[in-house]
């Protein structure tokens, strides 16, 4: 019990702030050229029927149990995430019922305070983006919880292949970042993307599995985070319990009196 309550803010940040850096290992099995296949697609094809799945709603609702594992520890918690598209998330991290922390995300703002030190933090996404990495912001963050690609795939250039029913496009904006996005070759949902930082020897991969199809949109009720950086590994596993959409939503998040305020280098 203790132990959890040492780490709760480093779990806090690890399972829903740096999974949104992206990466991961590359695949095993030999990837085979889209141009010698039958169900070839160009590119923009694959990225047209990848936005042509919707996304129609206007506030989402979720319950998750979160599981997190590192070489060092392993914990169970429960998240409550709020959603008001393209707007606002409110995210609170439970232990045993008890909220341990809470994170509100805007377009303009992070803000989070964890309860067992008694610290808050409040910022734009620049001190986040530079600790991680990588850069960040407010949709990145929406696109990552809803499976989406935490890109605007059409800005990007990609090369192509096709690997048991499953488009890669892999873009490399130089030596040092490789992004890769992985698309179901019927549904056109995401499957998986990845981020390899190589310099930084940082990689990270988040995997989308058990998708459901709602009225409003189709969505993974199971997200896979594994990260690997020079200090260890860790994986974290988000399992959506509870999913509703369109409800009235309040998100009420307010720094507890006497919080000391940290800052992020």
């Amino acid at each position: 019990m203790n132990r959890f309550f040492k780490n709760c803010k480093t779990f806090f940040l690890v399972s829903f702030i740096s999974s949104l850096t992206l990466v991961s290992c590359k695949s095993k099995t030999a990837a085979v050229d889209v141009s010698k296949t039958e169900n070839k697609k160009s590119i923009n094809k694959i990225i047209e029927n990848y936005y042509n799945n919707k996304t129609d709603f206007s506030t989402l609702y979720i319950k998750a149990s979160v599981q997190y594992a590192s070489e060092k520890q392993n914990q169970n918690v429960t998240a409550e995430i709020k959603l008001k598209k393209d707007e606002q998330i409110l995210i609170s991290i439970r232990f045993l019922g008890i909220t341990m922390a809470k994170a509100s995300i805007t377009p303009t703002k992070v803000s989070y305070y964890e309860k067992v030190k008694g610290t808050y933090y409040e910022g734009d996404f620049s001190a986040l983006s530079q600790l991680l990495g990588t850069d960040l912001d407010f949709s990145k963050v929406q696109n990552m919880l809803l499976g989406r690609a935490i890109d605007n795939l059409k800005e990007g250039k990609y090369t192509e292949s096709l690997e048991n029913q499953v488009y890669r496009l892999d873009e490399t904006a130089d030596d040092n970042l490789k992004k890769s996005f992985y698309i179901d070759a019927n549904s056109f949902l995401m499957n998986k993307q990845e981020i390899t930082q190589t310099k930084e020897e940082r990689m990270i991969q988040v995997v989308y599995s058990n998708p459901k199809e709602f009225k409003e949109m189709t969505l993974p009720l199971n997200i896979n985070i594994d990260t690997y950086q020079k200090k260890g590994k860790a994986e974290i596993n988000l399992e959506y319990n509870t999913v509703s959409f369109n409800e009235e939503l309040s998100f009420p998040y307010s720094v507890p009196n006497d919080y000391k305020r940290i800052i992020i280098k």
